[in-house]
């Protein structure tokens, strides 16, 4: 058996000129991504990713985070079964970051179910599903840019979008609410997400105003830290506030699940370094009555399916799995958006049968 074990970078942009932006990431233009490409006897074995530009959501900055894959992967045993992989990697390098972690677990989840011949998503313990609903969300932009995608959006199946604001102040915000409001109708799922932007003292009167335009739920809007803050707005809140930065790891998540400070809760392999923490996560938040969506940061198609197979796995309703919708040139092929969500390819692990790797940058490349 012939083995061979690549570490890539690969940098990511969207159809149009678009880029993020968001009140904590400003303006990003494009993506980076590092993919972790396992063959065996040629065929493709296993795939795991991480986004390395995310720093405004980690605290590593892409160069650092860079680093730590590539220290650790020559420090792994690569010819170990995938099902005892990670734990020999959380044994040997315990204090590795959640979005390196994510990159080999990815690989080794994918890796067990394609043995298996299962998809990713009954290997995770659900059943597979053919295509899954997500939301859009619209970035900052201008007005007229604001109007388009959304148009664009609806006009593709997508009832589901989330305005990002707390960029500008809220009347600003409030602007833009009503002009989707109107444009749409009450048909239109709508909710923002202020990314931690507002003080308690802020949130408290503009909630109000945002459930009077039919908001479905506000994400974050208190910084990560004030969990205090949180708890006081969600009890009085008339509508659902929704937790992202404060679950930066399990320990936080597991003080959601003991405390109940806000009623839902969205998860991202990022923040949590893993498809095993994100299902351990998903499975208490809702044992404890906590409403789940499984979501993921801008990112290519290997990340997304992975995302994509574990909130199948989970049954969440709340899905956020738009990250490489209009992609360009992604090395794994383009996945199909229609209809209001995703379409999941069909196979084993998350579905990719191949990845190119000759037009990408190989920062590592190993026959064990």
């Amino acid at each position: 058996m012939s083995l061979r074990v690549r570490i890539l970078a690969i940098p990511l942009a969207y159809e149009g000129g678009m880029a993020l932006h968001t009140a904590t990431s400003g303006a990003v233009p494009g993506l980076r991504e590092l993919r972790l490409i396992v063959e065996c006897d040629g065929a493709l074995a296993a795939v795991g990713a991480s986004r390395t530009n995310i720093s405004y959501l980690t605290g590593v900055d892409a160069p650092r985070l860079e680093a730590e894959i590539l220290d650790a992967a020559p420090r792994l045993d690569w010819r170990l079964p995938w099902a005892v992989f990670t734990a020999a990697m959380d044994a040997a390098m315990p204090r590795l970051s959640a979005p390196a972690r994510m990159l080999f677990e990815m690989a080794a989840q994918d890796g067990a179910a394609r043995a298996m011949g299962v998809p990713l998503a009954e290997h995770l313990g659900g059943a597979f599903e053919a295509h899954s609903a997500t939301n859009q969300t619209l970035f900052w932009c201008d007005d007229d840019t604001l109007r388009h995608r959304a148009e664009t959006y609806v006009a593709r199946g997508f009832s589901e979008l989330k305005l990002r604001i707390a960029v500008e102040g809220f009347d600003t915000d409030l602007r833009r609410l009503r002009l989707l409001r109107d444009r749409f109708g009450m048909a239109l799922r709508l909710s923002a997400d202020a990314n931690g932007r507002w003080s308690e003292a802020e949130a408290g009167p503009r909630l109000a105003q945002l459930a009077g335009l039919g908001l479905e739920y506000l994400e974050q809007p208190l910084p990560a830290a004030d969990w205090d803050g949180a708890a006081r707005l969600a009890a009085g809140s008339p509508l659902p506030l929704m937790f992202d930065e404060s679950l930066g790891d399990m320990a936080a998540v597991e003080r959601l699940v003991t405390t109940r400070a806000v009623p839902l809760a969205h998860l991202k392999l990022a923040k949590l370094g893993g498809l095993d923490r994100l299902m351990t996560a998903g499975r208490l938040l809702q044992k404890a009555g906590i409403g789940v969506m499984v979501g993921q940061m801008n990112e290519g198609v290997v990340s997304t399916l992975a995302a994509a197979h574990a909130a199948v796995a989970l049954g969440v309703t709340l899905r956020e799995l738009y990250g490489a919708d209009q992609l360009r040139r992604d090395p794994a092929g383009g996945l199909v958006y229609r209809d209001g969500g995703l379409d999941l390819p069909r196979g084993p692990g998350i579905g990719l049968s191949k990845h190119a790797a000759e037009e990408c940058n190989v920062l590592w490349d190993h026959r064990p």
